[in-house]
């Protein structure tokens, strides 16, 4: 299968209202509207609890990784420690026809999901303005809000659909044209 030339285009889950999904394109909001939403209220200390959280993290990753792949979207791969608190994998960005590719990686939050995760991008730590020390993507504007308002619901799929993906498109471009980064 191909790989898409961006990654997925993604936007408001089914309980948010529009205006809150400002930023997001329509194909986006279609995508994110397909992931489940989450039902849980557990993080990584709520023993029985975060199993059954970790469950349906995996179903809604599941989904999304299928949904993608059915529209031709493929952009990341991830994967947990045993306790689901230490994620790492890649992601991937298309950009005139040439591939960018970085590792990725987060800890979940002790207050997870009142907490949303960092999602890091070790490589480009230091590269762009949007993005903090250690290579913490910048999700403050756009995504964290949006994240607070629909907690227990957005889990893992809903933080690299709404913030790694749509900040890969914006950052991405930008370092390339600045010459910050290459194609892998």
């Amino acid at each position: 299968m191909a790989e898409a030339s961006e990654p997925a285009k993604v936007g408001a889950a089914t309980t948010v209202e529009s205006s809150q999904a400002g930023g997001f394109d329509d194909s986006t909001k279609k995508t994110v509207q397909k992931i489940p939403l989450l039902k849980t209220r557990a993080g990584p200390r709520d023993g029985e609890k975060w199993n059954q959280r970790l469950k349906e993290e995996y179903q809604a990753l599941i989904h999304y990784v299928k949904i993608n792949k059915e529209n031709d979207n493929d952009w990341f791969r991830i994967k947990s420690n045993k306790a689901g608190t230490r994620w790492e994998g890649k992601c991937w960005y298309y950009h005139e026809n040439l591939k960018y590719e970085f590792d990725l990686c987060f800890d979940m939050p002790v207050a997870y999901p009142a907490t949303a995760p960092e999602i890091r991008i070790p490589e480009l730590d230091g590269k762009t303005v949007k993005m903090y020390h250690g290579g913490k993507i910048c999700l403050t504007v756009h995504f964290n809000p949006l994240w607070s308002k629909n907690v227990p619901r957005f889990g893992i799929a809903h933080a690299l659909a709404l913030g790694l993906g749509p900040w890969l498109a914006a950052e991405v471009p930008d370092l390339v044209s600045r010459g910050v980064i290459v194609a892998t």
